[in-house]
């Protein structure tokens, strides 16, 4: 079977994409990625926070701390707070390219950065065009502007994730990717304006950790770190919705854990899937079982490449389109058993 995929102009030997976590985070491991089948790897992320907290430790941790916290006191010399905090996102960029330009040497299959988005700032900007020189073959933007900023107004953040994706485009010559939440009032129509601004792919979802309590020790702790099959739904439906109405690829990520959940992606119309919870789980070994569980799954239905079937079951191409929205309520919850859907 030819399992061969296009991704943002890039070629795919399959479209099975290691996601941005901490399997990506280095040469040996990237290497390893692409030994156990992976047709493609985005590399973990660069965090603002991340950059935040190295500086916090920093500080922490240096001697000499003068009173005044606007100067740390080295050498009988007081310099300016900001340049250290400069210094240290400077040392994390320099770690990053470091990563892309040995990745590169060492593997074949496209090299995907990731900058993961916080705040609008400028220095996200030059950071994309450092990664591009670097030799990435593309870029991730992972944005994410939480919904729980109640002194701004609604229309604010989402213009941010239209100035920023403007920003990129125009003034880098690799491709750029989206990924995104599902956190948006008008979800469709923003995956749709979003898919008009040039960018080159969207991807659907974003996965956040998420807190739990500790009801003996009254603590706030991690959990539902990994996802699970069943939240294969949420980017199901919409990949299926939106395949056909965006004027980019559409990437499938989150609750996608074997071959039939890549199978059914793409049906939905999905040009390619992340995976990362599944092969925490089951080692990364586990792309051979999902890339042999679809190819013996095309050869059993008679297709020789992913295109004489991706889409098939999209929305667009639905006998009955209202299944992926509100009439299927009507059947499971509403009691009316003459419905037929």
């Amino acid at each position: 079977m030819d399992l061969s995929t296009q991704y943002l102009g890039l070629e795919l030997r399959n479209p099975i994409i290691m996601g941005s976590s901490g399997l990506t985070s280095s040469v040996e491991k990237i290497k390893n990625a692409e030994k156990c089948g992976a047709g493609a790897v985005v590399l973990k992320s660069i965090f603002e926070e991340e950059v935040a907290l190295e500086f916090a430790d920093f500080m922490k941790t240096a001697k000499n701390f003068a009173t005044d916290s606007q100067y740390f006191d080295y050498d009988g010399r007081k310099v300016p707070i900001d340049y250290y905090n400069y210094v240290v996102r400077e040392e994390n960029l320099k770690k990053y390219i470091t990563l892309i330009e040995e990745s590169k040497k060492a593997v074949s299959i496209p090299v995907i950065a990731s900058i993961n988005c916080f705040l609008q700032s400028v220095e996200w900007m030059a950071y994309a065009k450092q990664l591009e020189a670097a030799g990435a073959d593309a870029l991730e933007l992972n944005m994410f502007f939480p919904p729980t900023d109640f002194k701004q107004k609604r229309v604010d953040p989402e213009s941010i994730y239209f100035k920023v994706t403007e920003q990129v485009t125009q003034h880098l010559s690799i491709p750029t990717a989206l990924k995104i939440s599902h956190y948006f009032t008008d979800l469709g129509p923003m995956i749709q304006r979003l898919s008009q601004t040039g960018i080159g792919g969207l991807v659907l979802f974003n996965r956040y950790f998420s807190p739990d309590i500790d009801i003996d020790n009254f603590e706030t702790t991690n959990a539902f770190v990994f996802s699970t099959p069943s939240d294969l739904a949420m980017s199901l439906r919409w990949i299926a919705i939106m395949a056909e109405k965006v004027d980019c690829d559409l990437v499938a990520s989150t609750g996608i854990h074997d071959g039939d959940a890549v199978i059914k992606q793409l049906l939905a119309g999905a040009d390619a899937v992340q995976v990362a919870s599944c092969l925490y789980q089951h080692g990364v070994t586990h792309i051979g079982d999902m890339l042999e569980r679809l190819e013996s799954w095309m050869s059993r239905k008679g297709f020789k490449r992913i295109s004489g079937f991706k889409g098939k079951m999209s929305q667009a191409k639905s006998t009955d389109p209202s299944i992926y929205e509100r009439v299927q309520f009507m059947k499971y919850y509403g009691g009316k058993k003459n419905v037929v859907v």
